[in-house]
């Protein structure tokens, strides 16, 4: 069985006992969180619209972490103008432990 959920604006598709990085979530390290479920499938698919009704995904946080750093550079030829930036993204590595549903 498996399931599509959707955090931080992007969709996933999880199993249980799999581990997956995510998009930054406001909760601490060992916490549990529940999440909606926009699809389930397996022997019998559920298609929610846009959820699926009694269906919930438990996930358990296992770290913050950050993502390679993306440089940003921008020049601007013969104007001796140049503009350079870095960005790292959040990230957050969680378990998921149970798909009810």
């Amino acid at each position: 069985m498996f399931a599509v959920i959707k955090t931080g604006g992007k969709q996933y598709r999880v199993a249980p006992d799999e581990v997956v990085t995510v998009g930054k979530i406001d909760a601490e390290a060992g916490t549990s969180v529940t999440l909606p479920v926009l699809m389930l499938g397996g022997e019998s698919p559920k298609i929610g619209a846009p959820l699926v009704e009694g269906a919930s995904v438990t996930i358990e946080v296992v770290k913050h972490t950050r993502g390679a750093k993306i440089i940003a550079f921008k020049k601007r030829r013969r104007q001796n103008s140049r503009r350079k930036i870095g960005h790292r993204q959040d990230f957050t590595v969680v378990r998921v432990t149970s798909i009810a549903g």
